[in-house]
């Protein structure tokens, strides 16, 4: 089976996660997937597979004979899709020998442009894959599923000798929740690649530090006809608070290695008003200055009103993985080999997000990103080619074998 075949399979079942769930995977039907990819890699025959009870999948390929002292290796994907667009009801549509051109998204109605989406025109004479326009298409990171486990399906059956492999796929990684509950230790890989990237030959190991802040304002209502010098209109100073922020650090104007305040949401009326920040950097010092310059911002504004009426929440999501991937540089000289060998041209940037790696690598388990070949990911316009998925698969399967 190729890997865009299991991909069509896993893009319909419906996983989107939930950012304000209290349970443990946030929707029970990533649950669908995850029963669906355990039953699977029995039938391929990974051992001592299993759904934990956080919903992450888990299964183990042991050393071929001889192999056994190298240090087990790991591939991780996550079967959650963004909640930033639906993902239910999802209506994958091919177009063989794409042309180059725009692609009307039969569903919705809705043009993928060139204009918009310039890459297209390296993806012509491919099959393309893209959603009906009505959903995302579940590439991220369904692709990145398909293709671990059709590198799995490969080595098993060609008898290819391989070190121990550990496989596993998270829920909720969209959430920034993929890995906490992550059993490093039974999962016992020395190393490990998530499968979660996009353009095919894309090696990332540098990522965001990341935060998310919650801004709260407590205004003061009394009657308008009455509010000279009373009234503190929480709306308004919310509207000031990001106006003490700089105005060009937003991810519309930043790129590469510079870092940005994206004011995620806002609301509020007098009485009261909340805004919510991810901010985000590579460099950890400006990230904690970015931190520093909200906390600063609510200080200029309570005391302008002489009172304790802004409040700043701070939670760190992930920090740049690139510290922990420093002293194992192999990994990446490895995927790039690997990536040369499967006919994609390797390279490597900033990554402008963060991974299960992130997090993973600080609890010990040194975990660089690789490409899926998809696009566009979180949003209608989400598309993949199927050869970029086969080289991606056989990038994995170099990696699992003969690159080590």
């Amino acid at each position: 089976m190729r890997a865009y075949e299991r991909f069509l399979n896993y893009a319909r079942v419906y996983t989107t996660s939930e950012e304000d769930s209290s349970c443990v995977p946030s929707t029970a039907r990533q649950l669908d997937l995850a029963q669906k990819l355990a039953d699977e890699m029995n039938q391929l025959g990974l051992t001592d597979v299993h759904v934990d009870e956080f919903g992450i999948v888990y299964g183990w390929l042991p050393a071929t004979p001889g192999l056994e002292a190298q240090p087990a290796l790991g591939f991780i994907a996550h079967m959650d899709t963004s909640p930033a667009y639906s993902g239910e009801n999802v209506k994958p549509q091919l177009i063989e020998n794409y042309d180059g051109g725009d692609v009307l998204l039969a569903g919705s109605g809705d043009m993928l442009t060139v204009e918009a989406f310039p890459t297209l025109a390296n993806l012509k004479g491919m099959t393309l894959i893209t959603s009906d326009g009505t959903t995302l298409l579940g590439a991220d990171d369904k692709a990145g599923i398909a293709e671990i486990l059709t590198a799995c399906e490969r080595i098993i059956a060609s008898g290819k000798p391989h070190g121990r492999l550990c496989i596993a796929f998270t829920p909720d990684e969209e959430i920034g929740a993929g890995v906490d509950h992550f059993d490093v230790e039974k999962f016992g890989a020395a190393f490990a690649y998530t499968v979660d990237g996009g353009e095919e030959g894309e090696i990332a190991y540098e990522t965001f530090n990341a935060c998310s802040a919650r801004i709260t304002v407590d205004g003061l209502s009394v009657h308008t006809g009455s509010a000279k010098g009373t009234m503190i209109n929480a709306a308004l100073v919310a509207m000031e608070f990001n106006a003490l922020l700089p105005a060009g650090d937003i991810p519309r104007l930043t790129e590469m290695y510079e870092g940005f305040f994206h004011l995620d949401s806002m609301e509020g009326d007098v009485n009261r008003a909340e805004l919510h920040y991810i901010l985000r950097d590579h460099d950890r010092a400006v990230f904690e200055h970015r931190k520093q310059a909200l906390a600063h911002a609510a200080k200029t504004l309570n005391e302008r009103y002489g009172r304790e009426i802004v409040h700043v929440e701070t939670k760190d999501s992930y920090y740049n993985m690139a510290e922990k991937i420093a002293p194992h540089m192999e990994l990446i000289d490895n995927a790039r080999r690997a990536a040369e060998l499967a006919g994609m041209k390797p390279f490597t940037e900033p990554v402008r997000g963060g991974t299960d790696g992130c997090r993973l690598s600080y609890m010990g388990l040194p975990t660089p990103n690789l490409c899926t070949g998809g696009f566009a990911f979180h949003g209608k316009f989400e598309h993949i080619a199927v050869e970029s998925m086969d080289r991606c698969t056989k990038m994995v399967e170099l990696l699992m074998t003969e690159i080590r």
